[in-house]
């Protein structure tokens, strides 16, 4: 696909982004901080019943900043008021559905049995605990059940799938997560008919069922850093969630323009969001229970690589239209496919049209968006959809940032740069 009009895309340049800024300097300062104050009875040590309890500690299979450190810190306070913790995987079908699977993903995150001196059990065992009054059978990992509490750890934020009072979070985490293979997949199939607001009423079954310490939730800023670390209590969760996650939309980065030629986007997985890039991003999403597109209204995604953390999970390559050979051969495809069946979303597994090089992935995005002076496409280029301070833009954006107060220009409008390879030079890392 060489064509010399390449030549004559738009100049790029680099901007910086303002978003909410997090005041936490010391993550392991402020999550001890946040436990320690606390108030439950479980906590006293002296009547409370704690000693020698045990704890399963529910950790996901997303990318949040400094995960690693806020598990072990809720490990080491609950191991102080006397407990015996372990951590489950609650990720569904993630990992390709297997208890090695969902270790790995841990592991990427630096969760090991070794660095956080707890077992992890992660059997792929459930058992029902309850059914919803829509009639939704609700299931959870034995392992859980075979604990005295649960602790809850998970971010929470937008979904890039629905839009309800809860999305993703700790009443997800509980009622698919948790639910592994076989629950997320029913909860999925369920959800085609009923729609997700099902997550808050499987939520209140399970509060009633299940031995919950609490859970801790967490919210990053527009930067990906952690801005708040806060415990909820079970008689709190579901009415407290609903106000964290207006933080979290208040909070989270995006891309300042209404309507896109071209996006790059150079890292995808699913270490990065469920779909491999954010759709609350992206503006793009498509699946059984409907199609979204929103602003920046994208005309063509060019996905250049799969992230090292996503473990060759490619679910939501489908909804990029172009990619290249290196993220195909870095798939796995039993797990990509096993994700994207759980999730009832085929769709999101397909693989785009690919070619060998950035350069003819960007022909081929070039030619097919009915603009007919290559100068002219508007262009946002990002290193992936949690990391949006620094972005690159394309010249005909360039009015559309002025006067925006947010926004302002760190580098000169220069022409993209490839390397001898035909692929574009990495993005520089400077958030």
């Amino acid at each position: 696909m060489d064509n010399p009009s390449l030549l004559a895309l738009p100049e790029m340049a680099f901007i910086r982004q303002r978003f909410v800024m997090s005041e936490i300097s010391d993550v392991s300062k402020t999550v001890r901080a946040s436990l320690n104050a606390f108030p439950s009875p479980d906590f006293s040590g002296d009547g409370g019943g704690s000693p020698g309890k045990t704890v399963a500690v529910a950790v996901g299979s997303r990318r949040i900043n400094n995960l690693n450190i806020v598990v072990d810190q809720c490990l080491r306070f609950l191991e102080q008021k006397g407990f015996k913790p372990f951590i489950v995987p609650a990720m569904g079908s993630h990992g390709g559905g297997t208890a090695d699977g969902q270790k790995a993903v841990l592991a990427e995150y630096g969760i090991t049995e070794d660095s956080m001196k707890v077992p992890i059990l992660a059997d792929m065992a459930t058992r029902q605990m309850g059914t919803c009054a829509s009639g939704l059978k609700i299931f959870i990992s034995e392992s859980v059940l075979a604990a005295d509490h649960l602790v809850l750890i998970n971010r929470i934020k937008p979904h890039t799938k629905f839009k309800a009072d809860i999305e993703s979070g700790l009443c997800k985490m509980m009622s698919i997560g948790l639910g592994k293979v076989e629950g997320a997949s029913r909860f999925h199939q369920y959800a085609v008919d009923n729609g997700f607001g099902i997550i808050e009423d499987a939520a209140r079954v399970l509060l009633k069922k299940l031995n919950i310490l609490f859970g801790l939730a967490l919210i990053e800023d527009g930067y990906g850093k952690l801005a708040i670390i806060e415990p909820v209590p079970p008689d709190h969760l579901i009415a407290r969630e609903k106000i964290l996650l207006g933080k979290a939309k208040d909070m989270m980065g995006g891309i300042p323009f209404d309507s896109l030629d071209i996006l790059i986007v150079d890292h995808f997985g699913k270490d990065i969001s469920g779909i491999g890039m954010d759709s609350n991003v992206t503006g793009r999403h498509r699946d059984i229970v409907g199609d979204v597109k929103i602003a920046p209204n994208v005309k063509r995604i060019f996905v250049r690589d799969l992230s090292p953390g996503s473990d060759g999970n490619a679910n939501g390559i489908g909804l990029a239209d172009f990619t290249t050979r290196r993220l195909v051969a870095r798939m796995d495809m039993e797990k990509t496919y096993v994700n994207a069946v759980a999730a009832i979303s085929p769709e999101k597994a397909a693989i785009p049209i690919h070619f060998d090089t950035d350069r003819q992935c960007l022909e081929a995005c070039a030619r097919t968006t009915g603009v007919s002076e290559y100068k002219n496409l508007r262009v946002v280029r990002i290193r992936d959809t949690s990391s949006l301070g620094h972005i690159q833009i394309s010249r005909p954006l360039e009015q559309e940032m002025t006067g925006n107060a947010r926004l302002s220009r760190i580098s000169d409008w220069q022409a993209l740069a490839f390397t001898a390879g035909d692929d574009l030079t990495d993005f520089p890392r400077n958030e």
